[in-house]
């Protein structure tokens, strides 16, 4: 019933190829970056995140951008260009 969609299970995504397992399937890009933090993925809250949408595709996730996600969803976390 509609109960159990409410006590949803986790879901474990990809942030640079590793795991990051997320408390709900709609998530913020600053969400997202902080659960890989806490999760030991070596990247820091300024970087820049992006969903890679497969055949070479990605879109950029803005820290407030809410995303749904599933087991399947891969994001690449890299640092900021420095390069003005």
């Amino acid at each position: 019933m509609s109960e159990q969609q409410t006590v949803a299970a986790s879901v474990t995504v990809r942030v640079n190829e590793k795991p990051v397992t997320l408390t709900s399937h709609r998530v913020s890009g600053i969400q997202i970056k902080e659960a890989a933090i806490a999760q030991g993925i070596p990247i820091h809250l300024d970087f820049v995140l992006s969903e890679e949408l497969g055949g070479s595709r990605s879109r950029i996730i803005g820290d407030s951008d809410e995303v749904g996600v599933s087991d399947h969803t891969e994001f690449l976390a890299i640092p900021p260009d420095d390069n003005s």
